[in-house]
């Protein structure tokens, strides 16, 4: 954690960067609008698919958006932390946002696009290339080192102004407060979800669903490992990985439905493939290259190379492969993709 004097100078370096200027707040958030896709549901990060000359791969990328459509996939965003976002420059950023947004152009899954950058000026271009491109909403991350509740205030803000697209915000890496959360709600009119996985996930959806009225919607990560447990407490969307999407989004359809015991089952299911794929030491995106989606499973970042935020527990090999491929033939009555 920073110190007091360091986030408050922090905070002051942030704002020179924010610099001044009206903000034209009070307009309907578009994801309440007539006709849009809810923002709700099963939004898995997606992978950055890439070339074996290690280029961004559009035509997988594409395709990650056509499969999580086939699957019944609520939403999906783009580039963030699984998606190796540090690693992507700015001309992949622009072209990847493009070519998702027109492949998921006539289907329902709607397509959010990650929008943080290393500072103001070029968080507010990818914001409004992001609108250009047709994307359905807009997510960031907070600004790298800035802790302080009135910076981050400040700069959602500056996005909130920026677009009438639905924002997400992420909490990650340091616990945003909750009044901070309650405050963006009550005066940043396209803010209605957040991503919340830093810190006590469990312990503050209940405080955020009721200090705001149910009108943030709590969205959760750290690889949806406690979907149920979520779901109990009235979580609203998820954000795992894509290669298994159309499974978790069964789950959260037959939640929804009322139908409990047979969500269960449903997440059941996830729980038992991954501790699998652990075992086999398989990266996430190899999944995807299992199902069709991906032509390689090459990763830029480190993080990745161990299993997607799997662990892996040993090197994947040729055996690897054969757990995986096995799993996903038992898996098969249940894939929709």
């Amino acid at each position: 954690m920073l110190s007091t004097t360091a986030a408050v100078r922090g905070r002051r370096q942030f704002l020179q960067v924010l610099g001044a200027g009206a903000l034209a707040l009070g307009r309907l958030p578009a994801a309440d609008k007539p006709g849009a896709k809810p923002m709700r549901g099963l939004f898995p990060i997606g992978a950055s698919p890439f070339t074996e000359a290690n280029e961004l791969d559009l035509e997988c990328l594409a395709a990650q958006v056509k499969f999580l459509n086939r699957g019944g996939v609520h939403g999906v965003i783009w580039p963030q932390i699984a998606s190796e976002w540090t690693t992507l420059a700015k001309k992949e950023r622009l072209e990847g946002a493009e070519a998702m947004t027109a492949a998921g152009k006539g289907g329902k899954t709607a397509i959010v696009i990650g929008v943080q950058g290393p500072d103001m000026a070029a968080v507010l271009e990818y914001v409004k290339h992001a609108e250009k491109a047709g994307a359905d909403a807009v997510c960031s991350l907070p600004p790298a080192g800035v802790t302080d509740d009135g910076a981050l205030f400040d700069y959602y803000t500056r996005i909130g102004s920026a677009t009438g697209l639905p924002l997400f915000v992420q909490s990650q890496p340091f616990p945003m407060s909750v009044d901070l959360i309650v405050r963006m709600y009550k005066e940043i009119p396209t803010f209605r979800q957040i991503k919340d996985e830093a810190g006590d996930t469990l312990a503050r959806i209940t405080e955020i669903r009721a200090r705001t009225g149910d009108g943030v919607r709590v969205f959760t990560g750290n690889g949806v490992r406690n979907m149920i447990n979520e779901l109990m407490l009235g979580a609203q969307g998820y954000c795992p990985t894509s290669d298994l999407a159309d499974i978790y989004a069964q789950t959260f359809d037959l939640w929804d439905a009322g139908k409990r015991r047979e969500a269960f089952d449903m997440f059941g299911r996830v729980l038992c493939f991954n501790s699998i794929v652990q075992t086999a030491g398989a990266p996430q995106k190899y999944i995807l290259v299992a199902r069709g989606v991906f032509k390689n499973s090459r990763s830029r970042g480190a993080a990745a190379g161990r299993g997607g935020g799997r662990g892996a527990a040993r090197p994947f090999t040729a055996e690897g492969e054969k757990i995986v491929r096995d799993a996903l033939d038992l898996l098969k009555p249940y894939l929709r993709a």
